[in-house]
């Protein structure tokens, strides 16, 4: 398509404007053209704002430098090209400088195409080029006006720190002129300690986007503020800094610690309340906690001596020396010659002053001074109606005590005064209506309460907890046969027990007469709960009670309550712990749940409990071996050992019905050195009968490796160096905590014991992780074996992870090998060893001798070939590694 082009001709000659717009279609524009040869007719034409003007030089009476000027004028910028029948050099420089596109002679038209073309093209060029410059400035403004009128100050610096450009409000901050700033570097508005630190960070902004750090500038006048300065390097290689004055900040920091301190010492004395047993222990604590928790330089608690009308003080704490010396601490003279405490004890409203040294009410300046002190607050201590005492605290920061913190002194002084009003009378009704008075634990209001407080918070973290009640059998006996003096010191001393094995007198009540109710947070598990109970029943009620010269000896009955189980309130749980009670003193039980069940399985579970805690005294507990073939040969080249159960009631009891009660009770640790100690000793027994020992693969539990002392228990069971015993640890257990395991696995390496990853494949580690464990052996675990032959993913997974292994240069064994198909194929596939039924069960350790002795026999008798060497056809068998 042609390009439209909008033509003014200036000429006097019609056939030559024709001529004109002929050249211009020829070079391929479709030309809308107008004729015109005054001015009035031009100036109108440029109106309709045409794309070029083409004007003869000599049109009588408007030439072609009057048509320029008239263009520029009306400011117009539409490119003008002058033609001419004849035009010498000097004209048509002439005409260039007054503002013409270009300029040529008629009789060489065939180049005005490209004229009208460049000229054109110019125009636009420069319509872009004014448009982007009128951007630019405009942008320039409005980041100009930004930087003006930023809240924050703005500073630009050259890489070496020198200052140039600094917005009002920088300015402002620093109380300098823009002239003066411009003068310095920007390390001048710091302190000197700064400076180096400030250059060095400048100087390595190229290596970040951006640095951002808290710092104290100063200004002009030598005063100091706190700023949080962030700076980067700008694209021009200078380096742009804005800064913040976190003065505000700063303070509302303080007085967050101010607070903070202030709630430290309300907690600290509320706490001390509940324990204080007498008027000066809780003096001298709640100034203690006043220095220490509230980090207040000085505090002090004086009482009113009505008689001598002085305050007398009690106790105190900090910087005291020799301020009571010098204190006015005297009553009922003048208010100018009156002290600050007696005026808040006289007013019966606390008494603040913010600064020591312009209050005119102070008298003791100079002490203040000395000690640092520059705010003090005196709040009265009242009883009922009456005002007996006086807290003093003393602060170093100047107004420290402002609304938010005297409402919590207010209230702190208030605990004072309500402890000190409880603490004299110990008799009021207050007292007793929550208190037994003979054990001084909570009576059953209380203790309702408090449990009704846990059931909330219990309840918030959908956690559970019990309430146990416990009935002291034959305690009527006492009373008539020892008096009712011996009975309540009976007990009294319980209560103290029981106080002393909680460590917590809120969870203790004496519900009735001769019975008491105890509340067990954190009641993760009914088993928990009853071995608590147990041990309650052992440590407290168990030992025998000294009263006179009489040491009785006292047993209880005991019924509990779970929650949320049995009871989402306090009440129902009371009633339901009290209905298991009655159960069990009908029953004579020691203690029963209120729900049957429950008390069927932790009895039961209690019961195995007790039998392995015995078990582990009487030795009842023996090692299984199962040897590990090598893969080619079928010689046994070490074993494994496995704890077995020898009951003499339960018989050989399988190892899923008591190893994981091990490992919940804990007797696993016991256990597992136990079974370290063992292997060693039958690992000595094999080589004094001179056999070629093989070495022993002990099991690792997760409860043994997560021990901070397990390197110095391997070492104990061990005695010093490994003789011939592994440990295998499964691998899911070591990626718990990859760092923690490497650590401990490379010490008891050190110790001479081999290393195996048991149960390889049913975990996530990583390469990297396992090339750097000290790591001589992988087990396959049995579940890939036992499904490879009929599921070629499995085999695909044995394949990878013996080929892996090698490539560690790690030994490979394979686990529950129960067929010669397996057997054969893990030969095919290049394992290292073999442990299975195909070959043995595990075995007692004079079968395993018998096996060991074949092996060195002359023939060197091989174990699972022929099949007449197998111990044992396959049972079903347990997927445990106790039970391989």
């Amino acid at each position: 398509m042609r390009e439209r082009l909008r033509v003014l001709i200036l000429e006097d000659q019609a056939s030559d404007a024709e001529l004109v717009a002929d050249a211009l279609r020829q070079f391929g524009f479709e030309v809308d053209w107008k004729r015109v040869d005054r001015k009035s007719d031009y100036l109108a034409a440029l109106k309709d704002r045409p794309d070029v003007v083409l004007a003869d030089f000599k049109v009588p009476g408007f030439g072609a430098l009057d048509a320029l000027e008239a263009a520029r004028e009306q400011g117009s910028d539409v490119p003008v090209i002058i033609i001419s029948g004849s035009l010498g050099d000097e004209l048509a420089a002439e005409c260039i400088k007054c503002g013409a596109s270009d300029y040529l002679l008629k009789d060489r038209l065939s180049r005005l195409g490209a004229a009208v073309t460049q000229a054109l093209e110019r125009r636009r060029l420069r319509g872009e080029a004014l448009q982007a410059e009128r951007a630019l400035r405009e942008s320039e403004g409005k980041f100009r006006e930004l930087i003006e009128q930023a809240s924050d100050g703005i500073f630009v610096t050259d890489q070496q720190g020198k200052l140039k450009l600094v917005n009002p409000r920088f300015c402002e901050m620093l109380g300098y002129g823009e002239d003066e700033l411009l003068r310095l570097n920007i390390e001048d508005t710091h302190v000197d300690a700064d400076k180096a630190l400030l250059a060095q960070r400048l100087a390595s902004l190229g290596e970040v986007k951006r640095r951002m750090f808290e710092r104290m500038m100063r200004r002009k006048d030598g005063t100091l503020f706190p700023v949080e300065i962030s700076i980067r390097r700008l694209s021009t290689g200078l380096n742009q800094g804005i800064v913040r004055d976190i003065t505000e900040r700063k303070k509302a920091e303080i007085r967050i610690l101010g607070l903070n301190r202030v709630y430290a010492v309300l907690s600290g004395i509320n706490a001390l309340i509940v324990r204080a047993k007498d008027r000066e222990e809780l003096f001298r604590e709640a100034c203690r906690i006043a220095v220490e928790a509230g980090q207040f330089v000085m505090a002090w608690i004086g009482l009113v001596d009505k008689e001598a009308k002085l305050i007398r003080p009690a106790a105190s704490a900090g910087a005291v020396g020799g301020f009571f010396e010098q204190a006015p601490l005297a009553m009922g003279q003048g208010v100018d010659d009156e002290g600050l405490a007696p005026r808040a004890i006289r007013q019966r409203e606390p008494v603040v002053s913010g600064d020591i040294q312009n209050d005119p009410r102070s008298i003791m300046k100079e002490a203040c001074r000395e000690r640092g002190i520059h705010s003090i607050a005196f709040l009265p201590l009242a009883i009922a109606s009456e005002t007996v005492g006086v807290l003093g605290l003393y602060a170093g920061e100047p107004g420290f005590f402002d609304a938010e913190e005297m409402k919590l002194l207010v209230e702190l002084a208030s605990d004072i005064s309500f402890a000190l009003d409880h603490i004299e009378k110990s008799n009021r009704l207050d007292y007793l209506a929550y208190y037994d008075a003979g054990t001084g634990v909570a009576n059953r209001k209380l203790l309702l309460e408090r449990l009704d407080q846990r059931i909330r918070i219990t309840a918030e973290k959908k956690g559970r907890l019990a309430l146990t009640i416990m009935d002291i059998e034959r305690f009527k006996n006492i009373n008539d046969t020892l008096g009712r003096q011996a009975g309540d010191e009976v007990l009294k001393v319980l209560a103290d027990r029981f106080v002393r094995f909680l460590g917590d007198a809120d969870r203790v009540g004496r519900v009735l007469g001769d019975q008491f109710g105890i509340i067990i947070p954190d009641a993760r598990s009914a088993d928990g709960v009853a071995r608590r109970v147990d041990r309650k029943l052992k440590e407290c009620v168990g030992v025998p009670v000294r009263v006179g010269d009489n040491e009785l000896r006292i047993s209880a009955k005991v019924g509990i309550a779970l929650y949320p189980e049995d009871g989402a309130d306090a009440d129902t749980l009371f009633r339901n712990a009290e209905a298991a009670l009655n159960r069990a003193k009908a029953a004579g039980e020691r203690y029963l749940f209120y729900t049957e069940q429950m008390t069927e399985r932790v009895g039961e579970k209690l019961a195995l409990e007790n039998k392995l805690q015995q078990a582990l005294e009487k030795e009842e507990f023996v090692l299984h071996y199962q040897p590990k073939v090598d893969t080619v040969t079928r010689r046994i080249e070490s074993v494994e050992a496995l704890i077995r159960w020898q009951s003499p009631e339960l018989g050989l009891v399988p190892p899923m019905q008591f190893i994981p009660l091990l490992e919940e009770t804990g007797l696993i640790l016991e256990v597992g050195a136990w079974a370290l100690r063992r292997a060693v000793r039958d690992y000595r027994r094999w080589s004094e009968q001179g056999l070629n020992a093989p070495r022993i693969a002990v099991n690792v539990s997760a409860i043994q490796l997560r021990q901070r002392d397990f390197v110095e228990s391997v070492r104990n069971a061990l005695g010093g160096r490994a003789s011939g015993i592994d440990l295998e640890v499964t691998e899911s257990l070591i990626m718990e905590d990859i760092q923690a395991c490497t650590q401990k696995l490379k010490a008891v390496r050190l110790l001479g014991a081999n290393i195996a990853i048991d149960d390889f494949g049913t975990g996530y580690s990583s390469l990297a992780y396992l090339a750097k464990l000290p790591v001589q052996e992988l087990k396959i675990d049995r579940s890939f074996i036992i499904t490879m032959l009929g599921d070629p993913a499995a085999m695909t997974l044995v394949s990878t992870i013996i080929s892996m292994a090698h490539s560690l240069r790690l030994k490979v064994v394979a686990e529950g090998v129960d067929e010669e198909g397996q057997a054969k194929e893990l030969k095919r596939l290049g394992c290292d060893q073999m442990q299975g039924y195909l070959f043995s069960k595990p075995v007692d350790f004079d079968a395993i001798t018998v096996l060991l002795g074949k092996r060195e026999g002359i023939k060197r008798m091989t174990v699972g070939t022929p099949s007449k060497n197998r111990l044992a056809p396959h049972p079903t068998r347990a997927n445990t590694r106790h039970s391989k």
